[in-house]
């Protein structure tokens, strides 16, 4: 199942979790208070809903850029650090698995708090775009690579899609979108979620 709703062309994607309780919680404590213990956890967390998207290729795990007076305020990229961490729990199970700084913010984008998917979608347009010496590197490379988004929370969907536009209109092709968490899907009386790490189905985006 997709996403409702979806934005149009997302790449298939895949949650470990569902944004709530003790995950929400190790999320912000990691974001906006620096606890950077919750680093390789939360890596954990985030490489179980990558294993599915890997193939016999090199995976080349692109984070989601923060703004870089975000990166400041902070004292951190939390995105970069945690997905860091994942990649070091993949490579030792085995698998070629890379990170790589891609994308960039540009230009003032407003905070997403309080949007519905359409202004979120409207604030995000254009703002990404991919790092020249980034994809030269790729390039150089000469080696097939599978790249697959990373984000910690999947909300409307709208920041994982200009991610994968920028990724794309350079000529890089977008294999998945993973997240630690994702919002729920409100779901009729009755329904049940999925599990934790399978594609994002009762979870919306």
């Amino acid at each position: 199942m997709r996403p409702t709703p979806c934005p149009v062309g997302l790449a298939p994607c895949f949650a470990a979790g569902e944004y709530a309780d003790l995950l929400r919680a190790m999320v912000l404590a990691h974001k906006e208070h620096g606890v950077f213990s919750l680093a390789d956890p939360l890596g954990q967390v985030l490489a179980t809903a990558v294993r599915p998207t890997l193939t016999s290729r090199p995976t080349v795990l692109v984070p989601v850029p923060s703004r870089r007076s975000v990166v400041r305020s902070r004292g951190h990229d939390p995105m970069l650090r945690i997905t860091r961490a994942a990649a070091r729990s993949l490579r030792r199970a085995g698998h070629p698995v890379l990170v790589r700084r891609v994308l960039d913010v540009r230009g003032p984008v407003l905070d997403q708090a309080g949007l519905d998917s359409h202004q979120r979608a409207a604030n995000l347009t254009g703002s990404m775009v991919v790092r020249g010496r980034a994809r030269q590197s790729l390039a150089r490379t000469e080696v097939p690579v599978s790249l697959v988004v990373c984000d910690d929370v999947l909300t409307t969907g709208a920041t994982a899609r200009e991610a994968q536009r920028a990724l794309e209109d350079s000529g890089l092709s977008v294999r998945a979108v993973v997240t630690v968490a994702a919002t729920r899907k409100r779901l009729p009386v009755g329904s049940a979620p999925r599990a934790m790490g399978l594609p994002l189905s009762a979870l919306a985006d």
